[in-house]
């Protein structure tokens, strides 16, 4: 498979220092499924042109897969992995250009932030849909595309086109710009990953994606697609390209989103509520602290303040909230022994995380109500079972409560992305079932003004390990 990537920006042959490698020198480098090559065919100051060849080994490639059914061995050796462009390319750019990729140039700085005008050829590329779907992908990025199809059988012209195309795009940008996208995009097309698909392929998307994916008309197939089709997964990174957009779903812009601090401020709900679960988690003798879900960072902004925490712990499935986080709490600003005593993560409440472990309490803020009933399992296990700290705060909205808001329709939650909320006797139902499953016990707490058959607006559970 073979990628060029050609400018006529004069000195042309400055696309030498971008990419970190000399035109007057053929480069191969080792890869774990193969070798790649990098070669200038061209290179003057009108016009220089880098290519990178892939040359994957399908026979290593195959015998590095254990153990293969009969009726699938064939397959890994006979494919179109070695002739098109796919995740393989992908590994490559960030392999061999991955300097350039980050946006460094110590050589030549000044180069980094330059438009230059690029022409790509990508030979060949399968795309699994349509050239709309091709077009649909490049030119909202600003791309002009050109696509050539490729026949099934040059010998059989009625067995039509195939879905492998050569496609040629030009664009004024940086180089570093042109590299991201080629990175996510070119296995979103190919619709494949020659390796296992995890949470660190969220931060991938979302760094290689910053400043131009979240406003993407197509984001969510390219999510959907570059995560594999993995809902979990592209859940969470849908969130965070939501919030780092500043666009919500149109619902959520006209009314849920604000709606819930406009319901809660006249009660200053927010501040009872981080006053209630700082005074509960005093109140354990706790020293080792998970906030769990943190967003924006307000409840680690209040334990920072206590000096009786002595490790303090945010983690929140978006990339935007932590970054509004460490912006917020100063955490660059912080004296050394300060930053050793808390921390920012990234990571998700049903995936099992080391990091989590040996805490001595968590508190859960507001957030159990965002995540699907049938996710709650998987939460329950990873917060009760494997992070299982001495003590766990939860709370959550109390739906009988809804009916004091007069501008909250019937029938609707607080805010749009919740996707259940709890009466109190489901909540009590909940908790202590959990609670007698994992070896805890529960009391609870009510938060906000309390009212006659209804409760208070906010519900906290406080689970204690049994025991300790």
């Amino acid at each position: 498979m073979l990628l060029s990537i050609t400018t006529t920006q004069q000195p042309a042959s400055d696309l030498g220092f971008l990419l970190h490698k000399h035109p007057d020198r053929f480069q191969s480098f080792n890869l774990s499924f193969g070798k790649a090559h990098v070669f200038y065919p061209e290179s003057s100051e009108e016009k220089c042109t880098a290519c990178l060849l892939l040359d994957v080994d399908s026979v290593e490639l195959a015998r590095g897969r254990g153990r293969n059914r009969a009726s699938q061995f064939l397959a890994h050796y006979v494919n179109d992995r070695p002739y098109v462009a796919s995740s393989f390319m992908s590994v490559a750019i960030s392999r061999i250009f991955g300097t350039a990729l980050q946006g460094q140039c110590k050589s030549r700085p000044e180069l980094v932030e330059q438009t230059i005008p690029f022409t790509v050829q990508i030979d060949v590329l399968p795309v699994r849909g349509s050239e709309e779907f091709l077009r649909n992908i490049f030119e909202p990025l600003g791309y002009e595309v050109a696509v050539k199809s490729q026949p099934v059988d040059e010998k059989f012209p009625e067995w039509g086109e195939s879905h492998y195309f050569n496609v040629t795009l030009n664009k004024e940008t940086t180089l570093s710009q042109l590299l991201k996208h080629l990175y996510i995009l070119i296995p979103v097309f190919d619709n494949v990953k020659h390796y296992f698909v995890g949470e660190d392929e969220i931060e991938k998307l979302i760094q290689k994606g910053e400043g131009w994916l979240a406003d993407h008309p197509m984001k969510e197939q390219i999510s959907r697609r570059y995560l594999k089709y993995n809902y979990s997964l592209t859940r969470i990174a849908m969130e965070s390209l939501r919030e780092e957009s500043g666009l919500l779903p149109e619902e959520e812009k006209t009314e849920s989103q604000p709606q819930e601090e406009i319901l809660e401020k006249p009660l200053s709900l927010n501040e009872q509520r981080l006053a209630a679960v700082l005074s509960a988690l005093k109140s354990t003798g706790a020293k080792r602290i998970l906030d769990l879900g943190c967003g924006e960072g307000k409840l680690l902004r209040d334990l920072m303040k206590e000096k009786s925490f002595t490790e303090i712990l945010g983690l929140d499935v978006s990339v935007r909230a932590l970054e509004i986080a460490h912006k917020k709490l100063k955490l660059d600003r912080l004296s050394e022994r300060e930053s050793e005593r808390i921390k920012l993560i990234h990571g998700s409440l049903i995936y099992r995380d080391e990091r989590l472990k040996d805490f001595d309490a968590a508190a859960v803020v507001e957030v159990i109500e965002h995540l699907d009933p049938p996710r709650l399992i998987a939460f329950e296990r990873i917060l009760f079972k494997e992070t299982r700290p001495n003590y766990i705060i939860i709370t959550t909205p109390n739906s009988e409560y809804n009916v004091m808001w007069e501008t909250l329709p019937a029938g609707k939650f607080r805010h749009s992305d919740h996707r259940f909320e709890w009466t109190r006797e489901e909540f009590h139902q909940w908790s202590n079932r959990v609670a007698k499953k994992y070896g805890y016990h529960v009391r609870f707490l009510p938060i906000g003004p309390e009212e006659k058959d209804l409760g208070s607006p906010t519900q906290m559970g406080l689970f204690e390990r049994n025991n300790i």
